[in-house]
């Protein structure tokens, strides 16, 4: 494992603490962090969601995160409060792992100044 990556991992495992210790319980996968990042940035608090309102909750912890290199650009709130993001630069093809290892960077970053700096 390279230096990089391992920092990396070590991070990941100090978010995926953090989380725990706010939530109760350890998010078991990226998805349940990126649904824990799209419902704090929805800002409607713990309460049920559909199958399609979680899905629509990760797109925008996705979009959210991506913000950070560029890639996406927050164009407003709809009726109901909920954020769009607008693609500004076009992603990059990369395969999943790197996908995975991009997006667990940008949520510790995510950690660092979204969430140290309240």
């Amino acid at each position: 494992m390279y230096q990089r990556d391992l920092d990396v991992h070590r991070k990941w495992q100090r978010v995926l603490d953090r989380l725990e210790t706010a939530v109760g319980k350890r998010p078991k996968d990226l998805n349940s962090v990126l649904f824990l990042i799209g419902v704090r940035e929805l800002g409607k608090g713990k309460k049920p969601y559909s199958k399609e309102e979680k899905q629509d909750l990760i797109h925008i912890a996705i979009c959210k995160l991506l913000s950070f290199s560029g890639y996406y650009e927050l164009e407003g709130l709809d009726e109901d409060g909920w954020p769009h993001w607008k693609l500004v630069k076009k992603l990059p093809h990369v395969d999943m792992l790197n996908q995975e290892l991009l997006l667990k960077i940008h949520i510790i970053e995510y950690f660092d100044q979204e969430i140290d700096n309240e």
